[in-house]
């Protein structure tokens, strides 16, 4: 008897799982992201194979920079959400495991019952009115024999691992987020505070154009020309007023709090250093390191175990079952020897027709397959393109402020010298004023310059993936 059912267990012990078993995408072959390697930008190292430093932000010395970040981590609320759902699909996944496990069910009902005449009356004591007390406890157990349960358990533990990845890909976007936030505020506070001045400026040039004018040292173009230069510095004002700030709101945002609350800190540029030393990343290590290709790699591998969900959906089912209990017309005698009952059993089912449905559905998880492996190297490919376009933004960056500031040092200089030239009665107020506009404005550029180097750096921490450990159960 044994001998005759050894080959069934066997079988029971050594089932394989259906469908394609999952296997890690082969590491990228490319060792670079740009035709010419990009080693230096204008003061900046950068180190191929160099790890990204923990907690990276830190590398831009500004501890107000750093306040900001850290009240984010702890407060915005879409990286709450994420970690909410990371925490649900943990639980679904857990939940999971339970298909693999036989179900233990107790039960008891009780009911007043009536037989029909025409029938032998139920009970034993052949009266046609009676109660039922019935307690039972069930067993049932479905055998995984072609792996679906085991698939579906993959699945859902690769669901909960996309959906890890997604949460640190949040958290690492929020930080770089916020970092050009107080980046972009600082530069607007600056360049706010430099169109001030230059108004004022202008309105000390008019009121000397005024006062030349009326004395008959100067035509009424020269005053005409003199009124349109501060209208059009004047109108310049409030959209850079607007532009700070929707900033300063967008960083509180951020940080979780409302407009009306303020910000924990507001950086200025001069206190935000530039990072030097910058890190970079190999392409190998690229996919293993930017948690959303992470994300996209356990998508594709959640899509492999539907497969393997779907054909075991088209094979045979094998269920086991036992009950025990009692039934009675009391409770007092339920369990008596005479009142026992119990029942073993075991099923199978095969689908045979189902109207294509079963078949389809295989398709179909098919199909998502080759979808979820093309969003995979989607993500791959998005991933190096961003990392070679803040490469290259960084170089082109430190040459766009090179020249930024020696348009900035030459103004300056022209306007030390009008000072000099205008304390030695040379040269009258109005050019000296016109002298320092023109450094007040490339001054704006400069600082524009500047702002968008230091947001093109952290943006390239961000598109080598921060730096990050996996951390679940």
């Amino acid at each position: 008897m044994t001998r005759r059912y050894a080959p069934v267990l066997a079988l029971l012990l050594s089932a394989c799982a259906v469908g394609p078993n999952f296997h890690t995408p082969a590491a990228p072959t490319q060792t670079g992201y740009t035709e010419t390697p990009i080693t230096q930008a204008g003061g900046q190292t950068i180190t191929p194979g160099a790890p990204v430093p923990a907690a990276w932000w830190h590398a831009f010395g500004s501890p107000a920079l750093d306040a900001l970040v850290a009240e984010a981590l702890a407060h915005n609320s879409d990286l709450a959400a994420q970690r909410a759902a990371l925490k649900a699909a943990r639980e679904t996944w857990l939940a999971s495991k339970a298909v693999l496990l036989p179900t233990l069910d107790a039960g008891a009902n009780t009911s007043r019952n009536r037989s029909s005449q025409y029938l032998a009356p139920v009970p034993n004591n052949n009266i046609y009115e009676y109660s039922l007390q019935t307690a039972q406890v069930s067993v049932g157990y479905t055998l995984d024999l072609f792996g679906g349960g085991r698939r579906q358990i993959e699945q859902t533990h690769a669901q909960y691992d996309a959906q890890g990845f997604e949460a640190e890909a949040a958290r690492q976007t929020l930080i770089a987020n916020v970092i050009a936030g107080a980046v972009n505020l600082a530069s607007l506070k600056a360049q706010v505070a430099a169109q001030q001045r230059i108004v004022a400026l202008g309105q000390q040039s008019l009121e000397i154009a005024r006062r030349q004018q009326q004395q008959g040292q100067t035509a009424g173009l020269d005053l005409l020309a003199q009124q349109a230069a501060l209208a059009s510095a004047e109108a310049a004002l409030p959209p850079l007023q607007k532009q700070l700030a929707q900033a300063r709101d967008a960083l509180a945002y951020l940080v979780g709090r409302a407009p009306a609350d303020g910000l924990p800190a507001e950086p200025d540029l001069a206190t935000i250093a530039l990072p030097v030393d910058l890190p970079l990343t190999l392409p190998s290590e690229l996919v293993r390191q930017r948690p959303d290709i992470r994300a996209a790699e356990a998508n594709l591998h959640a899509a492999s175990a539907a497969v393997g969900i779907a054909v075991a959906a088209r094979l045979p089912t094998v269920t086991l079952g036992a009950s025990i209990g009692g039934q009675s017309a009391n409770w007092a005698q339920i369990f008596s020897t005479a009142n026992q009952m119990w029942t073993v059993g075991a099923g199978i089912t095969q689908p045979i027709f189902e109207g294509g449905k079963l078949l389809h559905q295989q398709k179909a998880a098919e199909a998502q397959l080759d979808q979820a492996r093309a969003l995979y190297r989607s993500a791959v490919l998005t991933a190096f393109q961003n990392v070679a376009d803040t490469l290259q933004a960084l170089a082109l960056d430190a040459d766009a402020l090179t020249a930024a500031q020696a348009a900035r040092e030459a103004a300056r200089q022209t306007y030390a010298i009008a000072q000099r030239q205008h304390a030695d009665g040379e040269i009258a107020t109005y050019a000296l004023l016109n002298a320092e506009q023109s450094w007040r404005t490339a001054e704006q550029a400069a600082i524009t310059a500047e702002a968008q180097r230091l947001a093109d750096t952290a943006a390239l921490y961000q598109a080598l993936g921060g730096d990050w450990s996996e951390k679940k159960g």
